[in-house]
């Protein structure tokens, strides 16, 4: 088998492919041949060491494959599909023994790519709007980085609940991409973000804020929020928020805020088949589309993680072993 792996944090450069001996699968494991590997911006945190993780180490989170073997007490079959996206860490390699109640089987309505690119930002867009916001109908949600693999998704699925979505991008085209998925409103994040959005909102504010970019948002998202509404915070792709003064949430009118993840509503198999399998649901119906606009080579990777950090990547990305 090939693997991506790590063995100091740094830039895309530490990431190194390796070849490597893969033994057969143990009690109530599986083999996967991964046929599509998913790329987050998570794995990015990871490689960087903004996420701490002991070293070295493999990456990435999330892939579909098919099964090649099954250990004692499996019941999986070899030849089915499978998709996980909840880790272990190491997702990035050709093959690899994982955990059986750790994969869902895949609908035949959801390919490969689909489930290796949508199910963790499927996941976490499905976590972020109906467990941890609870967005009703009607209710106004702003959505900074709109254009990216979660954002789209994000617009999507508040649009298909009902909700009023104000899509915010780095640029004009990236605006019309958000468009493209349904916003109803689409903005160019700069300085006048807040008052933009309160200008659209009869200077109320939204309900509802889910901010992946982090720092350079914060304080806008803040300022965008109507009395008493919520700030989930999911995401550093501008980097970490940093300290904050817990009393500007009363400055700015009894805000609620929180920085949720998806390993605190993803806690176990039962989850991953429950809420994993309303994600699949919404793709395979079409509810939600998976844009995928990026492949990369699995040897490719650090090139993957380059355009990423660098905001040259849409929707989003496999690589393909």
């Amino acid at each position: 088998m090939s693997a991506v792996r790590f063995a100091a944090v740094g830039g895309p450069e530490v990431l190194a492919l390796v070849e490597d001996d893969l033994p057969a699968p143990g009690p109530g494991e599986i083999r996967l041949r991964h046929t599509a590997i998913g790329l987050n911006f998570i794995d990015t945190y990871h490689r960087s060491g903004l996420y701490p993780v002991p070293l070295p180490s493999g990456i990435g989170l999330e892939a579909a494959g098919v099964v090649e073997a099954a250990g004692p007490g499996v019941t999986l079959q070899p030849g089915a599909r499978v998709g996980y996206c909840w880790g272990p860490i190491g997702a990035y390699v050709t093959h690899r023994n994982i955990a059986a109640d750790r994969v869902v089987v895949l609908p035949d309505s959801v390919s490969d790519e689909a489930a290796a690119a949508g199910m963790l930002k499927g996941c976490t867009t499905e976590f972020l709007i109906e467990r941890c916001a609870r967005v009703q109908a009607g209710q106004w949600v702003l959505v900074p980085a709109a254009a990216g693999g979660v954002g789209q998704l994000l617009v999507q699925w508040l649009k298909a609940i009902g909700a009023r979505v104000i899509a915010v991008a780095g640029s004009p085209e990236k605006v019309a991409i958000a468009m493209g998925h349904g916003a109803d409103h689409g903005l160019v994040q700069d300085e006048t973000m807040a008052r933009q959005v309160r200008a659209l909102t009869g200077d109320r504010g939204v309900d509802v804020v889910l901010d992946g970019v982090g720092k350079a948002t914060f304080e806008m998202s803040l300022d965008s929020l109507a009395r008493r509404g919520l700030l989930v915070s999911f995401g550093n792709a501008s980097g970490p928020v940093g300290p904050v003064d817990f009393g500007i949430l009363a400055r700015k009118g009894s805000l609620f805020a929180t920085r949720a993840t998806l390993f605190d509503y993803y806690l176990g198999p039962a989850d991953y088949q429950n809420y994993g399998g309303r994600v699949l649901e919404m793709i395979g119906s079409g509810a939600i589309k998976v844009n995928i606009d990026q492949r990369y080579a699995l040897r490719d990777a650090a090139q993957a993680h380059r355009d990423l950090e660098n905001r040259r990547t849409t929707g989003s990305t496999v690589l393909i072993p």
